[in-house]
């Protein structure tokens, strides 16, 4: 089912792609505690940039070929890349260097990058409905408004809106919105992009997130390599983030080294692998590009999906 590569072979399949991005843009794009170097950009996210756009030219001539068979005008639409994998995998800078690596195609400029944290419910509701503990389940979002926001994309419409998410308080801002207008690509990237499960009331969906995809990837590393992140991650935060004066974990902040390591441990043994476990990672076959890490948080291996 899938062509495995190493990176090397990977690698390779980059051909001629020209590197667009400077040791500082990289920087810029770099998520918390990751290793991400310019080595890394060219041997695994070029090649993925030139696959990607080859994907999108097909689209293209295939909506231009579909519009002439139809013999009127048709809104042209967005190829929609999903993004899946763990809490602290790495899957928001795999976001954003595609974004700023596809953007810089000349057939594909306009490239928006959107989250599904905006799509959870808000913690007053969450809290309403006892279900704090599992935010980031798929249980947690608003499945209906996430359909409903790719489907607004995939029909053309001019301007579509998703609601903006908060790390820093924790939540959905209330009243704020990003507009995507017509964008060429469209990138959105979340925990539980390629879950295929039963929503409220135990009822499978009519329709699936995945059902407007064009392309999909899944960023996967060992749970064991994922859950040392994790913790390296929020000891981080503790040291940053968290000592804002607005953030929603400011009473953490003050915690010994020892009792913050037991909070994240904790935290991961009780939501973040759980949720790996029950819903992430099942999805992970479902994908049509697997980038599979090591411990240094390097991409080792590709697995792409065989037509």
């Amino acid at each position: 089912m899938f062509i495995d590569l190493e990176r090397e072979a990977w690698r390779a399949l980059r051909a001629s792609t020209p590197l667009t991005l400077a040791e500082a843009d990289v920087a810029g794009l770099r998520g918390l505690g990751e290793q991400l170097d310019l080595d890394e950009v060219v041997d695994v996210y070029l090649p993925l940039s030139r696959l990607l756009n080859l994907q999108v030219a097909a689209a293209q001539r295939l909506w231009a070929d579909q519009q002439a068979f139809l013999g009127g005008s048709m809104q042209k639409v967005p190829f929609i890349i999903a993004i899946a994998g763990s809490v602290a995998v790495g899957k928001s800078t795999t976001a954003r260097i595609l974004q700023a690596l596809l953007g810089r195609w000349p057939d594909h400029p306009r490239v928006e990058l959107v989250t599904t944290d905006g799509f959870l419910f808000p913690n007053r509701a969450l809290t309403e409905r006892g279900l704090m503990k599992r935010k980031g389940f798929p249980e947690s979002y608003d499945r209906r408004a996430l359909v409903r926001f790719l489907a607004e994309l995939k029909a053309g419409r001019a301007e579509v809106t998703a609601p903006v998410y908060s790390h820093l308080v924790y939540d959905v801002v209330p009243g704020e919105a990003k507009i995507i207008r017509q964008p060429d690509i469209l990138i959105l990237e979340g925990l539980n992009v390629l879950q295929t499960g039963p929503v409220e009331g135990n009822r499978m969906p009519g329709t699936f997130l995945s059902d407007f995809f064009d392309f999909s990837i899944y960023v996967d590393a060992s749970e064991q390599d994922i859950r040392r992140w994790y913790v390296d991650r929020f000891l981080q935060l503790q040291q940053t983030a968290f000592r804002d004066e607005r953030s929603y974990f400011r009473r953490f902040s003050e915690l010994t080294r020892e009792q913050a390591v037991a909070l994240a441990e904790s935290v991961w043994g009780e939501i973040n692998g759980p949720n790996l476990a029950q819903n992430i990672a099942p999805t992970r076959s479902r994908a049509r590009l697997i980038l599979s890490k090591g411990p240094d948080h390097k991409v080792k291996r590709v697995r792409l999906r065989k037509l």
